[in-house]
């Protein structure tokens, strides 16, 4: 199990989600959407993530 991460818009670099998951079941997941705050440039991000 690891840590969703995203890549921040603003600077390029990666950030942690602080959301935990299993690869193959974070994959077969239908769409996932989130926002997470980004310490880096101070800002909410919205994402989404979807399935195979």
């Amino acid at each position: 199990m690891g840590i969703v991460m995203i890549k921040c818009p603003q600077t390029g670099r990666e950030i942690p989600t602080g959301i935990k998951a299993d690869r193959e079941k974070f994959r077969c997941s239908v769409v996932f959407f989130a926002r997470t705050f980004c310490s880096l440039c101070k800002a909410n991000h919205e994402w989404f993530a979807k399935g195979s």
